[in-house]
């Protein structure tokens, strides 16, 4: 069965990422961060025999004007709308299969994250990574579960993100959680990545 990997990114540009980030630590070093961050992601994740993997690109004008920040990738544009309706449409776009999709902005994340995902969809329609604020980094769809409306009803960027995504599933679909991983949104998160990035 054949599995998809979907990467949103933003292309970075200074004063269009990391916006929460940039309002603590100022739009440049906030920019070189994201950029930092991304190209980890892409590096680690992008090329593996084991999926195909594809940038979901905003601003959706991005995905007709590829650049070395997508390291060779090919590009799908973001529809408009919220988070949810971009992560569904993104998802949905992708060729029959197991579908996984995560931010660019975990720098935890590696391929065995990814691996154990699709495993937990062998036998789960639905597998979560979960976020230490409460959000998730990862969500991914068995190919039988396609179908399903995920979302409504979710509260963005809350302690009640992934909560409220799980609550929100139709009865009897069975989901399972993942290794629980941070990202970075705002200058708290970023200083407590630099803490536990010190050496002891």
């Amino acid at each position: 069965m054949r599995r998809h990997l979907v990467v949103l990114a933003r292309r970075p540009a200074r004063g269009r990422v990391k916006t929460r980030l940039a309002a603590d630590i100022g739009p440049g070093p906030a920019l070189a961060l994201y950029k930092r961050l991304l190209a980890r992601t892409l590096r680690r994740l992008g090329r593996d025999r084991r999926w195909t993997a594809v940038v979901a690109a905003t601003p959706s004008v991005e995905a007709r004007r590829p650049g070395s920040w997508t390291r060779g990738l090919p590009l799908i544009a973001q529809e408009a709308g919220d988070l949810g309706v971009r992560m569904a449409a993104a998802m949905a776009a992708m060729p029959a299969g197991k579908v996984v999709l995560v931010g660019s902005d975990i720098p935890g994340i590696a391929r065995r994250h990814v691996a154990a995902a699709f495993r937990a969809l062998d036998d789960h329609d639905v597998v979560f990574g979960p976020a230490e604020d409460g959000g998730f980094w990862l969500v991914g769809l068995a190919c039988g579960a396609r179908t399903l409306h995920l979302f409504a009803g979710v509260r963005w960027s809350s302690a009640d993100t992934l909560a409220d995504a799980v609550a929100g599933l139709p009865p009897g679909v069975r989901f399972a959680r993942i290794a629980m991983l941070s990202d970075i949104d705002d200058g708290a998160d970023l200083a407590r990545w630099r803490a536990r990035e010190k050496p002891a």
